[in-house]
């Protein structure tokens, strides 16, 4: 068993749900469905060999809103 850290936003009409340790997302009409649905695609990214290896650790999140000219 692996513990993940993950966020869910709002896109759209969408709910996603985005892994931190893994470049995995999902998304979903509701929270829960956006979570559920990250649930599969990790459980279905960590099938693949190979797949587990240096999985970063985080201890902690923080979350964050900055502005860049473009």
């Amino acid at each position: 068993m692996k513990t993940l850290k993950y966020i869910v936003y709002k896109e759209d009409r969408y709910y996603v749900s985005q892994c931190l340790n893994v470049d995995v997302s999902s998304f979903g009409n509701t929270i829960q469905e956006a979570i559920d649905n990250l649930n599969e695609a990790l459980t279905l990214y960590f099938e693949e060999p190979g797949s587990d290896t240096d999985l970063p650790i985080i201890n902690e999140t923080l979350l964050g809103e900055t502005s860049v000219n473009v």
